[in-house]
């Protein structure tokens, strides 16, 4: 399979050999040879070269073409979830980049199979993208490229507005609107007493609260959808008034979002994963004293990091590491944490062989959040050097706000969670009884960018047919967004939910 020449099948079969041994499980894993050019198209595409045409796949493949022209960058591995999965090597590469690339692979596509999130993803995505593509070339030679195009870029740009977690949740279960009419619908329910305990049972103050309730239910249940809808993409596509080949894209655009998901809630683990089993099966088997330079050059270069930035391969690496160290050493359990002697926990050391046992485990059930979450103590975010800068107004320069390993873990968690993205769910279809469109920003302390949303209001606009407006805050301030189909504008409102308290805000993405 593949077109390996016969020293790269040799070396394929001797790696898949050890990464099985090691204990990973993957689907088949089909390796392709290309040149940089071919390399680059395919990635500009996300990995599936029979996916639609659209100008921005164009626009990035002419970035990642003058990049690697220029010497700024280069594609060293491209691998696609899928079964069998596809691997992309590129030609020009080091007979020891080739090496550390598929065991790199290798790594990837055991996560793959193996971790809970992408359990939902389909495994027959290179034939569901080719399908995909072809039915919007039909729509381009029906409708015109530039119509088909244009309706592309809208649902594009609001592509992150989908419940990440739904294929996991149930969310669905009375979104229809009430009927009216019927049943005790308003009425107040006394609780049952005798006559002269009545008043003291079921006293006025009571009943006005029951009544009070009644109405704010009625009032509920005659709102469409009757709960807030996180999906908006599926919202758009059930009730927006939209042609039938505008249905079917928004339809297909919709499911590749979801596949794409998983990938961008595990990112740190799926890359920290492969970095772990490349370097452990290079450095213990593949890597002769003659590549011993070529290879470290390689990999000290993935995991080089800038200050106040996130390296995937870094953070996932040394985090996967720390976990099978402490799970090796003890460092665990009912006697670890009640010990208070901070020297003695630093040197803690009670062996029992559990750390890989632990890596596989953690592999197979947590993502970013819940990986950073449980596992970044203080004790690793001091050896890593990890702090919450920011910038200095009165220099302009950035350093270090906070050592607080607290702090660290907060603001990472706050740039993972939604892919940094504002939380939006619809919650009124037929706002002031005119069918606009009312939205409502899950405010966490971080305020939407004006001139984002409002190019957002206005895609929305476009697919709904009337304005659109979008509940948020502004420095804290209750604040509605609208797009009437000419402006944008932004109004104080009394808040329709109660106020949260913020503990922190991100300060920056580190």
């Amino acid at each position: 399979m593949g077109n390996l020449t016969p020293e790269l099948a040799k070396i394929r079969d001797e790696t898949r050999e050890l990464a099985a041994n090691y204990g990973l499980d993957f689907y088949e894993v089909i390796f392709e040879l290309v040149d940089a050019d071919e390399l680059n198209m395919i990635a500009a595409y996300g990995g599936f070269p029979t996916r639609y045409p659209h100008w921005r796949f164009g626009m990035e493949y002419e970035q990642l073409a003058k990049s690697y022209a220029y010497g700024l960058s280069k594609i060293y591995e491209l691998v696609i979830n899928n079964d069998p999965c596809y691997a992309y090597l590129m030609r020009s590469n080091s007979l020891t980049d080739q090496k550390l690339v598929m065991a790199h692979v290798y790594g990837h596509c055991d996560f793959f199979k193996n971790n809970a999130w992408f359990s939902k993803t389909s495994r027959k995505m290179m034939d569901i993208m080719a399908n995909h593509g072809a039915r919007i070339r039909r729509y381009m030679d029906k409708y015109g490229v530039g119509v088909v195009e244009d309706f592309i870029d809208r649902v594009q740009s609001l592509d992150n507005l989908i419940d990440i977690y739904s294929p996991f949740i149930k969310r669905d279960e009375g979104d229809a609107p009430a009927q009216s009419g019927g049943g005790d619908e308003g009425k107040v329910h006394k609780l049952q007493a005798k006559d002269y305990m009545d008043r003291y049972i079921n006293p006025p103050e009571f009943l006005e609260q029951q009544r009070e309730d009644a109405e704010k239910a009625r009032e509920q249940n005659m709102r469409y959808p009757a709960r807030p809808q996180r999906d908006v993409l599926k919202f758009l596509l059930e009730n927006a008034p939209l042609q039938s080949w505008q249905q079917d894209v928004l339809a297909l655009l919709r499911e590749e979002a979801y596949y794409f998901a998983p990938q961008g809630m595990t990112k740190i683990m799926n890359e920290g994963w492969a970095v772990f089993w490349h370097s452990t099966m290079m450095c213990r088997h593949l890597v002769d004293a003659s590549e011993i330079i070529s290879y470290c050059d390689a990999h000290s270069g993935t995991l080089s990091t800038q200050p106040g930035q996130v390296n995937p391969y870094k953070l996932g690496v040394e985090l996967f590491r720390d976990i099978e160290d402490r799970w090796n050493k003890g460092k665990f359990g009912i006697d670890y944490f009640s010990c208070e002697d901070a020297e003695e926990r630093r040197n803690w050391n009670r062996p029992t062989n559990q750390g890989r046992e632990k890596v596989f485990q953690v592999r197979k059930i947590y993502n970013d959040i819940s990986f950073i979450d449980e596992f970044v103590n203080e004790e690793f975010a001091e050896q890593q050097k990890m702090f919450v800068y920011g910038v200095n107004q009165a220099t302009g320069q950035m350093e270090i706000v906070d050592r607080d390993y607290t702090k660290v873990k907060k603001s990472l968690l706050n740039a993972l969670t939604n892919f940094g993205n504002p939380i939006i769910e619809v919650v009124d279809a037929n706002y002031q009884n005119r069918g606009e469109l009312y939205l409502f920003h899950d405010w966490a302390g971080v305020d939407l960018q004006f001139d984002y949303a409002s190019q957002t209001l206005k895609y929305l606009h476009e697919l709904w047919g009337r304005p659109v407006h979008i509940e948020t805050r502004d420095e804290g301030k209750p604040q509605l967004l609208s797009f009437d189909g000419k402006e944008a504008q932004m109004r104080e409102v009394a808040a329709s939910k109660p106020d949260v308290e913020v503990i922190g805000t991100q300060e920056t993405d580190d």
